[in-house]
């Protein structure tokens, strides 16, 4: 290893492009994610989606590009585990832990851990995969 991890310091992340069963995240459908307990980030995480074309912020009426642990109305699960929606519109109730996405735009999700734990680096926590909400 080059680079030695830093427990608790700077920050690491995850990117997809891809749902669970592998298919592109396609704007027009609505995804969840859970991310489990305890989620090994000393200081915070957070969730962004870019538009695949512009690899720029994914432009939203929401005006957010994403959300994070620090955000108005973010709610934790029982146990503290983390459920974040992805999709045109919120889901009845989950608005606080929603990021919206546009039909007909294509986009990649990056889960960022600020201070990341050691579970992390030791590969005994990974965060859920994308899964379709019907």
């Amino acid at each position: 290893m080059m680079v030695k991890p830093m427990v608790g310091k700077g920050s690491v992340y995850a990117m997809t492009t891809t749902d669970g069963n592998g298919v592109p995240l396609n704007g027009a459908m609505t995804y969840k994610v859970t991310l489990p307990a305890p989620i090994p980030a000393k200081d915070f995480w957070s969730f962004m989606v870019y538009d695949n074309q512009t690899r720029s912020i994914l432009e939203t009426d929401q005006f957010a590009g994403g959300l994070d642990s620090n955000s108005k109305g973010v709610k934790l699960n029982d146990g503290g585990s983390a459920t974040v929606y992805f999709g045109p519109k919120a889901p009845e109730g989950q608005e606080g832990n929603w990021v919206q996405t546009m039909p007909g735009k294509g986009y990649n999700a990056i889960l960022r851990l600020y201070g990341p734990l050691e579970p992390w680096f030791e590969k005994t926590w990974m965060p859920g995969d994308f899964e379709s909400v019907k």
